[in-house]
C-alpha cells in the first residue's frame, strides 16, 4: 500500500480510529491490532511476502531468547551469525542474486571461458533492505548486552513491521523504538496536530515536487543524447530536488503518522542541501542508514581509532557498502565511490566536524561565504546523484561528458515541455527552498506556523489545493526499490 493512495487514506482513519477508540483500554490488543494492521498494509502489495516477514520476525526473535539463555560465548556466536546470515541471506539472494551471477558470466568470459548459468525472475520484496536492518540491529544489540532480549512476540512484531516505517525506514533501533510498544500510550492533542502537519508537508513535498520534478527528469535522461548540456544540467538539478523530497517526503510521512498513534521515530533528513560541506551533507541526509553503518560497520572496523590508513580504509569500506545497499548496479557503487573521494580531503584534514551547528543561525540570511559553500555542497552531491539515476556507467559517463561541453553555455532547448508545467514546479521548488530555510532550527517545514488560526488554515488549504490541482502523475516512492 502506498502512502500516497486512496487506499491509505481509507486505511489510515480506521486504524487510528480502531486504536484510540476500540482497543485503547488494552496495551496487548492495541498492539495486536497494529500488528495484523501493519501486514495488511504490507500484504496489499503482495501477501506471498508477508511469510518473508514474519519469518525473519520469527528468527531474530527466537534468537534473541536465545541469547537471554545463553553465557557460553561460542554458542552466542553461533546464535549471531544464524541471525546475520538469514537476514543477508534473505537480502543477497532477493537483491542480489542476478547481479553476481552476471558479474560471474563477464568475468569468466573476458578469460575465455564463457558460460550461460540460469538467472531468475525474482521480485523484490518492497522494504526487505529496511526491515532486515533493523531487526539485524536488535539481534546485534542484544549480543552486546546493549538490549535485554524482548520475550513480548506481539511487541517484537510490531515493530518490525509497524507500517509507518515498514518499506521505507527510518531505520530504527530496538532501543529507542522497542521500549514503546511496552507502554500504555494516551492519546496527546499537540503531538497528533504536529503529525499532521509534517504529513501534509511530506505529502506536498512528494505529490507536488518530486512528482513533478520526476516528469522533467524521465525526459532529460530519456533523451539525454540529444540535449545540450546546459538541459543536462538542468535535468541533473532537478533529480537532486526530486529524490530529495520524494525520500525526505516520506520520511516526513512516516514519522507524522507515528506521532498519531502516540510514537516517536527518529529524524531522517535535516536539510541537507543547506550543508556548507560533505560531511555535514551525510550527517543530515539518510541519518537512520549512515548512522547505522557507523554503529555497526564503520566503529566494529576501528572507526577513526587507527592509524589514518584505516581510517581511509574504514571511511571508504563505510561509502561502498551505502552505495551497494542501495542497488545491485555498479552506479550505486560508484555513486558511493564518489562521495567518498569527496569526504576524502575533510578527513585528512581533520574538517570533517567543523559544521555541526545550524547554518546561519542567528541571521535571516546566509553570507557569501556560507551559500557559496551551500551551493558547491550541492553541485556536488547533483554531479553525483547523476551515477545515482542512471542506468549503466556508460550513461552517466556520457550524461556528464555532455555537461562538460561546450553546450553547456547554450540557450536550454529541445525539451517539449508545457510552459505553465515548467514554470508552477519551479515555483515549488524554490518555495520548498524557502520554507524549509525558515524552518530549518525546526524538525519540518511546517512545525512553526503563525498563531493565528485563519492563517495556519489558509496555508493548509493552500497545499491541499496545489496537491489535488497540480500534483504529478502518481508515481511509486523512489526508496521503495531499495
Amino acid at each position: 500500500m502506498f502512502f500516497n493512495s486512496l487506499d491509505f487514506a481509507l486505511f489510515l482513519p480506521i486504524v487510528f480510529i480502531l486504536y484510540w477508540f476500540v482497543t485503547n483500554k488494552n496495551l496487548k490488543i492495541q498492539n495486536i491490532l497494529l500488528v495484523v494492521a501493519s501486514y495488511f498494509f504490507y500484504g496489499w502489495w503482495d501477501w506471498r511476502f508477508l511469510f518473508l516477514l514474519l519469518f525473519s520476525t520469527l528468527t531474530d526473535y527466537l534468537v534473541g531468547l536465545g541469547l537471554l539463555r545463553q553465557e557460553n560465548q561460542k554458542t552466542r556466536k553461533r546464535l549471531l551469525w544464524i541471525s546475520m546470515l538469514t537476514n543477508i541471506g534473505f537480502l543477497g539472494f532477493f537483491k542480489y542474486y542476478n547481479f553476481f551471477v552476471a558479474q560471474f558470466v563477464d568475468t569468466f568470459s573476458f578469460f575465455g571461458y564463457p558460460f550461460h548459468p540460469q538467472t531468475l525472475h525474482i521480485i523484490l520484496p518492497v522494504g526487505i533492505s529496511f526491515y532486515t536492518f533493523q531487526t539485524m540491529s536488535y539481534v546485534i544489540d542484544v549480543y552486546k548486552r546493549k538490549l535485554e532480549p524482548t520475550k513480548d512476540f506481539i511487541s517484537f512484531a510490531a515493530f518490525v513491521a509497524f507500517f509507518p516505517q515498514l518499506v521505507a525506514g527510518p531505520i530504527e533501533r530496538a532501543t529507542q523504538l522497542l521500549p514503546q510498544f511496552y507502554v500504555k500510550r494516551t492519546f496527546d492533542y499537540s503531538k497528533a496536530v504536529d503529525g499532521m502537519r509534517q504529513m501534509l508537508w511530506g505529502f506536498f513535498k512528494k505529490i507536488v515536487i518530486a512528482d513533478n520534478c520526476a516528469q522533467i527528469v524521465d525526459k532529460v535522461y530519456d533523451n539525454y543524447q540529444f540535449l545540450p548540456g546546459s538541459v543536462l544540467l538542468i535535468g541533473a538539478i532537478f533529480f537532486s530536488v526530486q529524490i530529495y523530497c520524494d525520500f525526505s517526503g516520506y520520511s516526513d510521512i512516516a514519522i507524522g503518522c507515528s506521532r498519531l498513534f502516540g510514537f516517536n521515530l527518529m529524524r531522517n533528513f535535516a536539510y541537507p542541501y543547506f550543508s556548507r560541506d560533505i560531511a555535514e551533507f551525510w550527517r543530515h541526509w539518510h541519518i537512520s542508514l549512515t548512522t547505522w553503518f557507523k554503529d555497526y560497520v564503520y566503529i566494529p572496523l576501528g572507526g577513526s581509532r587507527g592509524s589514518l590508513g584505516q581510517t581511509i580504509r574504514n571511511t571508504f569500506i563505510i561509502y561502498l557498502v551505502s552505495g551497494f545497499w542501495h542497488g545491485a548496479n555498479w552506479t550505486f557503487i560508484v555513486w558511493g565511490l564518489i562521495n567518498a573521494i569527496y569526504f576524502l580531503p575533510l578527513l585528512l584534514t581533520h574538517k570533517n566536524r567543523k559544521y555541526v551547528d545550524v547554518i546561519a543561525p542567528n541571521s535571516l540570511f546566509p553570507n557569501l561565504k556560507e551559500l557559496t559553500q551551500m551551493l558547491s555542497t550541492f553541485l556536488l552531491a547533483t554531479l553525483a546523484w547523476i551515477f545515482f539515476r542512471s542506468d549503466n556507467i556508460t550513461q552517466a559517463l556520457q550524461y556528464i561528458k555532455r555537461i562538460f561541453s561546450s553546450s553547456l553555455f547554450s540557450k536550454p532547448q529541445g525539451l517539449v515541455l508545457e510552459p505553465f508545467f515548467l514554470i508552477y514546479t519551479v515555483f515549488f521548488v524554490v518555495f520548498l527552498f524557502i520554507v524549509e530555510w525558515i524552518q530549518r532550527k525546526n524538525q519540518h517545514g511546517l512545525q512553526q506556523l503563525p498563531e493565528k488560526r485563519i492563517i495556519r488554515y489558509l496555508i493548509y488549504l493552500l497545499l491541499a489545493l496545489g496537491m489535488f490541482f497540480l500534483g504529478g502523475s502518481q508515481k511509486s516512492f523512489i526508496y521503495f526499490q531499495f
